[in-house]
């Protein structure tokens, strides 16, 4: 057999086989891979969101408890509900014990400005149930110094509870012609008044979250971290989501974003709905 025979060069129909893949067709290949991702990866984001606008819910409900739990053991008496921003009186009577900042203070990272508070104990120390899952908003000196999130994301509705000086009279003096709710059987609609939500990070400051039905303007803000919705919990311990209707409602949740207070604008008709709703579930008139 000669040599010859085996070194013989393939035949023309192996080298097409062998042939790979042109330029446009590895083209096709990549923008079929992008327009798939560009409609996969929106519905991902979408999935995770709402995974987390179950943990927040979960969160407000199991505030909500605990809130019903300190009444319950407290002859009905509603846990303290203090309004501390620009006041050196600060205690653990209160539900919460710390005013959220843009800087380095402690208050922003210590739990125990939770745990030790009045509702620490009726969450078994859950830290994790005071912050939204979605709420990773920094200030770019927090971000600096290597924190990941602050402790807080909920704040209570001011017309609940003993909130000390501002109740004194036995009404709020902010809401003069509004109920407030010094004890739980006070509230004879209790699916209607809310109790905890989550705040707009740039108002937050300390848990007292207060709008005056008068005054025409946002003085503390709702967050919108749940694809333009917040978080609430009622008095008689269900959550859900409510969804912004204006868009002068909904702010990114970022330092400085909000501006507030911000004024509420007179026109459309439609411009008041989402204040309205809100003061709505706060409390009811005096009379």
């Amino acid at each position: 057999m000669k040599l010859s025979r085996f070194l013989q060069k393939p035949s023309a129909s192996c080298d097409k086989d062998a042939t790979g893949f042109t330029l446009i067709e590895l083209l096709v290949v990549i923008s079929i891979m992008a327009i798939l991702a560009a409609l996969v990866l929106p519905v991902l984001a979408s999935a995770r969101e709402r995974a987390r606008a179950i943990i927040c819910l979960n969160n407000t409900r199991q505030l909500c408890l605990a809130w019903q739990i300190y009444a319950s053991d407290n002859s009905e008496r509603l846990p303290y509900n203090l309004g501390m921003t620009g006041s050196s009186f600060r205690t653990d009577l209160n539900w919460v014990n710390n005013v959220m900042t843009w800087d380095l203070s402690s208050d922003n990272t210590n739990p125990a400005t939770l745990t030790d508070a009045s509702l620490g104990s009726f969450v078994s120390g859950n830290t994790s149930v005071y912050r939204c899952p979605s709420d990773q908003a920094l200030s770019s000196v927090q971000r600096a110094a290597g924190w990941t999130a602050r402790i807080r994301s909920y704040s209570m509705n001011a017309m609940v509870g003993d909130a000390g000086n501002f109740t004194a009279k036995g009404y709020n003096i902010n809401n003069p012609g509004y109920m407030q709710f010094f004890k739980i059987t006070q509230i004879q609609q209790p699916s209607d008044i809310f109790v905890f939500l989550d705040e707009h990070p740039d108002s937050i400051d300390d848990g007292y979250f207060l709008n005056r039905d008068d005054a025409d303007e946002w003085q503390h803000l709702p967050a919108s971290y749940h694809n333009g919705a917040t978080a609430f919990s009622f008095a008689d311990g269900h959550s859900s989501l409510h969804h912004w209707q204006e868009p002068s409602t909904i702010y990114p949740p970022l330092p400085n974003a909000a501006n507030l207070p911000i004024a509420i604008p007179s026109s459309p008709a439609t411009a008041t709905a989402d204040f309205d709703w809100l003061t709505d579930h706060m409390s009811v008139d005096k009379n």
